[in-house]
């Protein structure tokens, strides 16, 4: 199994990334602020607007490590990758099965099963922990509809007839989610899922968690020879990782939407660290951007046993490890391809 290295998330503004021999060095105007070897890192997500120096860039894309610049409001801008890693055999595999109906409705299948059963743990965990705070006859609706819905799946012929499961899941979860939201409901509220922009706190805090784990994703299907861009659920688009986008489904719900309750429900963001622009949008001040990324960092690195492994692995590793299982599957390794559930 691959050893969990570090990210290195650069939030300052004002900061440019710069190279000399080995190390990172993170620079703002003439003062280095932050060095550390390359060989520490596996990859690192900018937020400033300053850039990189094109030695720096050279360095990562040599080493496999990977370079993602994303605005303060959590979107993505760009991604610098090096030489494609893994077979060519494996990336024309995973073409054929993209372009073949009924294998893609087969793995779509599984992300979707993945993301219904770990939402559903999510609302069942919240039961389990808090039922005598919750309004726990709504969600227990909630899960029941979520399970009819993990049944219907199988009957599932068509990638439209999976997209309506899907979006009726999807509904029903955040339908009852406000309801997990345990403290700073004034400010903390959850009515629908927003974005681009994301129009509450709540919605904000969300995004920014997609976002990071969007980029894990993207990096660990790289890293295993697979090509992100290309998926079986979510169609082909110039310049949109489907494939990340896929395995998200499944991931959500245990690595971005727990983290993001927590936080809430344990004060650790307030309404202090958000701000609505001149659009109606809402946007994360540079403190609460840290925060939350501290934490996202510290829940990474807890260990879990992985539920088909059956091995204890970094939580922050098993996006990787979803991405090998996956690359098992395309390669015939496997039989079927084992989404991740969440207890």
């Amino acid at each position: 199994m691959k050893k969990l290295l570090n990210t290195l998330y650069v939030t300052l503004p004002d900061a440019y990334l710069a190279r000399e021999d080995e190390n990172i060095l993170v620079r703002i105007k003439d003062e280095i602020k932050f060095r550390i070897p390359i060989h520490n890192l596996e990859s690192i997500v900018s937020f400033g607007y300053t850039g990189a120096s094109p030695s720096l860039m050279s360095l990562c894309a040599q080493r496999g490590v990977g370079l993602s610049f994303i605005t303060e409001n959590g979107y993505f801008l760009a991604r610098v990758t090096g030489r494609v890693n893994g077979n060519v055999l494996l990336r024309r595999k995973q073409y054929r099965l993209a372009d073949n109906p009924e294998e893609s409705l087969y793995l779509a299948n599984h992300f979707i099963i993945g993301k219904i059963a770990n939402g559903r743990s999510v609302l069942m965990r919240a039961i389990r922990d808090h039922e005598k705070v919750i309004q726990s006859e709504e969600v227990l609706c909630a899960i029941s509809q979520l399970t009819r819905n993990l049944q219907k799946i199988e009957n599932a012929t068509c990638m439209d007839s999976l997209r309506g499961i899907e979006g009726d899941s999807a509904r029903t979860y955040f339908g009852v989610f406000d309801h997990l939201i345990l403290t700073n409901k004034a400010d903390f509220f959850f009515n629908e899922r927003n974005k681009r922009p994301p129009l509450d706190n709540m919605n904000a805090l969300l995004s920014f968690l997609y976002t990071l784990l969007a980029h894990d994703i993207e990096s660990a299907l790289e890293s295993v020879g697979l090509d992100p861009a290309v998926g079986f659920l979510h169609t082909d688009r110039p310049g949109r990782s489907s494939l990340a986008l896929d395995m998200m489904e499944e991931l959500r719900p245990y690595l971005a939407d727990r983290l993001a309750l927590s936080l809430v429900n344990r004060s650790q963001v307030s309404k202090d660290g958000f701000s609505y622009s001149e659009a109606g949008g809402v946007t994360m001040s540079d403190e609460t951007r840290k925060t939350v990324i501290t934490s996202w960092q510290k829940r990474k690195q807890e260990e879990i046993t992985h539920p088909f492994l059956n091995e204890k692995i970094s939580i922050g590793l098993i996006p990787y490890a979803q991405a090998m299982l996956l690359a098992r599957f395309i390669r015939s390794d496997l039989d079927a391809y084992p989404p991740f559930f969440s207890k």
